[in-house]
């Protein structure tokens, strides 16, 4: 397949070493959050695409990939220029989810990270089952290895907080992705910049989690509301009164 860097280990891992750009990082040439995003939703289209389950393979009876949810820890800083070996690899079906992790390691920082995905019937923008896809896998495309302790969670804005309101964002032209919705890794964005610009560029969270609840589409107007609890802050966008996402940053 044209275009494929990596590699395939025997655990059924798929491999690729690159360089973390400077179009990648903050002010304090730290990977951002929404960076790491970009990073491991191309690199989860390339391995799935090359072991005969990815994009190519969905998109013939319209259906895709879709992130639901996702939840990675840092270790040290990931930084402008620093050499990375990046690997990821599937964990087959958990729940209503399709189970994917990742391991991003830097030389002088990691992230450890698990994804929870879902499979889109694009004509009825519904989430369903592609048992027929799943069925065919080979068994050494599947690994158990669960980089982190759970699944990615649920992530609930704690119910004795008043959210303040931090925003509204217009879904634009370079909100959206090749599947006519806004892309996993802007919300990350929409959710950073309801931070205060020095926690944002000065510190790193340990752990990031979010969750994809409803699609937005160009032209949504999303309202942003913050909640800062112990030493969590969480970010929750809506649409009117839907939810639309929801974001938890432990520092």
């Amino acid at each position: 397949m044209k275009g494929i860097p990596g590699t395939i280990t025997p655990e059924g891992k798929y491999v690729e070493n690159q360089v973390i750009a400077c179009y990648q990082t903050d002010a304090g040439k730290k990977l951002r959050p929404a960076a790491f995003m970009d990073i491991a939703q191309e690199i989860a289209f390339r391995a799935a695409n090359v072991m005969g389950f990815g994009y190519d393979n969905l998109i013939r009876t319209s259906h895709a990939w879709v992130l639901s949810r996702l939840h990675f820890r840092y270790s040290g800083l990931v930084s402008w220029r620093d050499e990375i070996t990046l690997s990821t690899w599937n964990r087959g079906p958990f729940g209503p989810f399709y189970l994917r992790d990742f391991r991003l390691e830097g030389e002088n920082g990691s992230i450890l990270a698990t994804s929870s995905w879902v499979v889109l019937d694009l004509q009825a923008r519904a989430m369903t089952r592609h048992l027929d896809l799943f069925d065919a896998i080979p068994p050494q495309y599947q690994c158990s290895e669960a980089v982190l302790e759970e699944p990615a969670p649920k992530v609930i804005i704690p119910r004795d907080t008043l959210p303040e309101f931090a925003g509204i964002h217009r879904v634009s032209y370079s909100d959206i992705d090749m599947l006519g919705h806004t892309n996993n890794a802007r919300y990350m964005v929409w959710a950073m910049e309801c931070l205060p610009d020095e926690l944002a560029s000065e510190k790193c969270p340990k752990d990031v989690y979010i969750n994809f609840i409803h699609e937005t589409k160009l032209d949504d107007d999303v309202t942003l509301w913050r909640v800062d609890k112990d030493s969590s802050i969480y970010i929750l966008g809506k649409i009117g009164e839907e939810n639309a996402f929801t974001v938890r940053l432990d520092y």
